[in-house]
């Protein structure tokens, strides 16, 4: 459960979180760009040092990107084996049992692997460096423009930037529940198939109860406060775009530009 650091929020003084939420957001999406692209391992590797000096600059501790990656060998392993299954062209090499294993079958697995770290690098840099109200402040405005189709853009951005928000929280709740679980004798690791869908299930259920719980006391404080759906609001705090914003942009575009022409080339 500690293991992931997406949706925690890291109050540093660091330049990437003086960044406007605006710019790191669009930022985001060009570079989520940038790695689906088909830029070969030498483009991959390009971006995994431009995120490593995004890493350094950001000043948060490269073992809070390393535990993220741990959940994520289950589903290495899983595609591994789809991929052996289904992929048999290149050269093989070499055979397990009655099964033989082709360099493709790998070469896929590999770079599914390659562009994942670099997905959950690129939204975890994104969430540990800007404030939860600073991303609502930053969506709301990215999507004002909707608001010309009637998309209700402060309710779209709220949320998300609560779904972000109840992401560590929900971990944490999850966590006690499983504490108190073993406390009275239900062992999550060993025991048969059955126990163990047992014992799961008696984390999902209260989890849910208390996610429910947990919502319910957010929209009556939210309630209590006076926010009302849809009517006009005022901002206490204005976002303000600086001249290391815009070089910050400029930077993200010539990543994305070096990766498109390696793309096409």
């Amino acid at each position: 459960m500690n293991n992931i650091a997406l949706g925690r929020y890291l109050p540093l003084d660091s330049a990437l979180h003086k960044v406007d939420p605006r710019f790191k957001l669009i930022g985001m999406l060009m570079m989520l760009t940038a790695i689906f692209l088909n830029v070969g391992w030498i483009g991959y590797l390009f971006l995994a040092l431009m995120l490593l000096i995004g890493v350094i600059v950001s000043k948060i501790r490269i073992s809070f990107f390393l535990k993220s990656f741990k959940p994520m060998m289950y589903m290495m392993i899983f595609l591994l084996i789809i991929n052996i299954l289904s992929l048999k062209t290149g050269t093989l090499v070499f055979t397990l049992g009655s099964f033989k294993i082709y360099s493709d079958a790998l070469l896929q697995t590999a770079y599914i692997m390659v562009r994942l770290v670099l997905m959950i690098t690129v939204t975890t840099l994104l969430t540990a460096s800007t404030a939860p109200l600073d991303m609502t402040l930053g969506i709301e405005d990215l999507l004002k423009p909707l608001r010309r189709f009637g998309v209700p853009a402060h309710e779209i951005a709220l949320m998300i930037s609560i779904a972000l928000r109840f992401i560590p929280t929900l971990i944490e709740e999850a966590q006690r529940i499983m504490q108190a679980q073993a406390s009275r004798g239900v062992d999550f690791q060993e025991g048969t198939i059955k126990e163990k869908v047992s014992g799961i299930l008696s984390l999902i259920v209260p989890l849910f109860v208390s996610a429910f719980q947990r919502a319910e006391d957010l929209a009556d404080a939210m309630e209590a406060r006076g926010y009302a759906p849809g009517k006009p609001r005022t901002r206490y705090k204005q976002l303000i775009i600086r001249h290391s914003d815009w070089f910050f942009l400029i930077f993200i575009i010539l990543i994305l530009a070096v990766c498109i022409y390696l793309a096409v080339m």
